[in-house]
């Protein structure tokens, strides 16, 4: 099983879950020149820049331990150009992650969702 299906699955199974917490989507993979922004969405008068991160196994750590500093960077980066590109530079956002584990056909074995995970200290994840 490639690392692009299993990234799909999870990208549908987190979209699947926010949508089921008052969340409409806006954009998925969403790209500009500092990198890709899985699903963007809004919850009531919030924008939600969410990174997803999938692990069929933890051999590799946990989904979310793959959110380094230079990541971090990146959304950023990419958030602040998605809200320049729309006019919505002066609305309330946030950067959220979703880190899942198990494998494509199936449930997820663990969804978590970490809302402001930028705004979160680095052992939010831990």
């Amino acid at each position: 099983m490639s690392p692009e299906t299993v990234a799909r699955w999870g990208e549908a199974e987190a979209q699947r879950f926010l949508e089921g917490h008052d969340w409409t989507l806006l954009a998925k993979n969403w790209h500009c020149r500092y990198g890709e922004i899985d699903l963007i969405g809004r919850q009531g008068d919030m924008v939600v820049f969410v990174e997803v991160k999938t692990r069929r196994r933890r051999s590799f750590g946990l989904p979310e331990e793959a959110i380094t500093p230079s990541k971090r960077r990146r959304l950023l980066r990419s958030a602040w150009t998605y809200l320049e590109e729309n006019s919505l530079t002066g609305v309330d956002w946030r950067i959220d992650v979703v880190a899942i584990e198990g494998r494509p056909g199936r449930a997820p074995a663990r969804l978590d969702h970490y809302r402001d995970a930028l705004e979160a200290d680095q052992d939010t994840f831990r």
